[in-house]
């Protein structure tokens, strides 16, 4: 084994943790993928002759790239208006990889997602960094180029941030979920509005982002009477066609679908249900976005 071949094998050790950690930092997979091969890239032209810790130094490296991206990525959506949600991890049930197990522990839920995309960047790494993968805020200073005080300070804010949105727990049992989120899809077939409203939370929120192409679709409707009411007329249009098909998923480890028509994927929807009532729906209705999130999942068949 040559000296390139022992490094690549070296990096791909470390590879899941990478991936989980941008993952955290950027809500997006393909951003997570570009941070982790960015990364990899560094490694490769740099080698190993000064690096004492392998794992440390490639999380250094990982979170710099990806609070880069943070602050670019602000800027770009300075205009942006519309809503916007994280990418999900969509897995078929019963059959998430290693990788996807680690991207869907309790702290990467999607309404944590969401959260965390109202962080600044620097907030957001030194929570990540702190708050989920234990690292010292001497060791996260450096990258925000901040004092470790200061540093801590980040992390506060942005803990507070996180506490303060009392984001529900889903029910542990995913059969129940998907119970109620096929209870909710027979409603909105039937057109029977009694019916969904019943599996629906009072405060229920219904968010949808539909990208930039069609940012007046992108919305956020709250409470059980009026995502009842968006549900029966936006979902009754879709079953009127034999060609559109809701295949059961996981995302972000809950019950979940992922909508095809003609067997292209169109639209991926997250449920939180809690208390066996569905309090949050979380879609993703830009196609061109959706084909790339659940690649793995269609092409698996």
């Amino acid at each position: 084994m040559d000296e390139n071949e022992w490094l690549a094998d070296r990096f791909e050790e470390h590879r899941t943790h990478l991936r989980a950690v941008a993952y955290r930092m950027l809500g997006s997979l393909t951003e997570a993928d570009d941070a982790v091969q960015d990364t990899w890239l560094r490694l490769s032209r740099s080698g190993l002759d000064e690096v004492e810790n392998l794992g440390g130094w490639l999380t250094t490296i990982v979170a710099r790239v990806c609070f880069n991206m943070l602050r670019s990525r602000n800027i770009r959506r300075e205009e942006s208006l519309g809503v916007h949600l994280p990418d999900p991890v969509v897995t078929q049930e019963g059959q998430l990889q290693p990788e996807d197990e680690a991207l869907r522990a309790d702290s990467v839920g999607l309404a944590l997602l969401v959260v965390l995309d109202t962080l600044a960047p620097a907030e957001r790494i030194a929570f990540v960094l702190h708050d989920m993968f234990k690292l010292p805020f001497k060791e996260i200073a450096p990258m925000v180029g901040r004092t470790p005080a200061a540093a801590r300070q980040l992390a506060s804010r942005a803990r507070l941030r996180v506490k303060g949105a009392e984001m529900p727990v889903p029910d542990p049992d995913l059969a129940r979920q998907r119970e109620i989120v096929n209870a909710f899809f027979l409603a909105a077939r039937g057109g029977d509005f009694e019916a969904l409203v019943a599996v629906l939370h009072p405060d229920v929120a219904l968010r949808i982002d539909a990208g930039a192409g069609r940012p007046t679709a992108s919305m956020v409707i709250h409470g059980a009477t009026a995502v009842g009411r968006q549900a029966r007329s936006g979902l009754r249009a879709w079953f009127t066609r034999p060609d559109v098909h809701l295949r059961p998923a996981l995302v972000n480890g809950t019950a979940g679908v992922v909508v095809t028509m003609d067997g292209q994927p169109l639209t991926v929807m997250g449920f939180t249900v809690t208390e066996d009532k569905i309090i949050g729906i979380d879609a993703i209705a830009d196609p061109e976005r959706v084909r790339r999130i659940v690649a793995t999942v269609i092409s698996s068949d």
